[in-house]
């Protein structure tokens, strides 16, 4: 871990946090690019953001060119699933009942798989403070095979005690700037769920939070932003997008 905090001084001490946003797949995707493109060109600082999606939607893996047809026609609270594809590699993730993080920063020496590991740490503390404990998952071959994301776990990904995947991530690089985003699950349908992948869900990590007034979702943002600020040792300043950002990123995802 020593190694990691040495990283972490050397990132610059003020980042961006954007406010919690809810808003379709196309937007949020079309967002997240939009900040790994300004950071590489140096116009953007480090960024941490939130965000859930409106309506449900599938996003894909960059390179997962196959998945079931019957996922173009579902219908959920009386509107079709989004499929959008996202600019990190991976497999399926369902958006519904959970909350996304997305951070942006130059990138870090190390192997990719200790990088992933040094940015998920403020994941562990944040949720560690809301009495759940997560731990990192294995390499396995089988995750290719499958359609879902949450089927196996990864170096990269975070489990729960139970052995049940709770935090899905992937990266992007371009040129030295790094985004790495990832889907929490906090109350997922089960029926939904098992409807796109013929399995059942992984456990929602809201029933594993004891204290009923920390389930909210703006609490558990909360939560992560302190262990954030306090892991990566930065001071973050809230700042949404500006009309004219939300028009550059708007313009750029057509």
């Amino acid at each position: 871990m020593k190694d990691e905090e040495q990283v972490n001084c050397q990132l610059p001490k003020t980042w961006r946090l954007i406010p919690l946003l809810d808003a379709s797949a196309q937007v949020q995707m079309a967002v997240d690019n939009w900040l790994i493109d300004q950071h590489s060109r140096g116009e953007q600082p480090p960024t941490l953001r939130f965000y859930t999606w409106s309506p449900a939607a599938i996003s894909l893996g960059y390179h997962q060119k196959e998945y079931p047809e019957f996922w173009q026609d579902l219908i959920w609270q009386d509107q079709p699933l989004d499929i959008v594809r996202r600019h990190t590699g991976g497999r399926a993730v369902l958006h519904q009942g959970d909350l996304t993080y997305a951070l942006v920063t130059s990138t870090q020496p190390g192997k990719r798989l200790a990088v992933y590991k040094n940015i998920c740490q403020f994941l562990i503390n944040g949720w560690r403070s809301l009495g759940v404990e997560l731990s990192y998952g294995t390499a396995n071959r089988e995750y290719a095979a499958h359609h879902n994301c949450f089927t196996t776990a990864t170096g990269a990904d975070l489990l729960t005690k139970q052995g049940s995947k709770a935090i899905g991530s992937a990266q992007l690089r371009r040129g030295k700037a790094l985004l790495q985003h990832g889907s929490m699950m906090l109350s997922v349908n089960s029926q939904l769920f098992v409807k796109i992948f013929n399995e059942l869900p992984p456990v929602n990590l809201v029933e594993l939070i004891a204290d009923s007034k920390q389930q909210a979702v703006s609490n558990i943002v909360d939560t992560l932003v302190l262990a954030a600020q306090d892991w990566f040792n930065i001071d973050l300043v809230e700042q949404p997008l500006s009309d004219a950002e939300w028009q550059d990123v708007l313009s750029k995802s057509r």
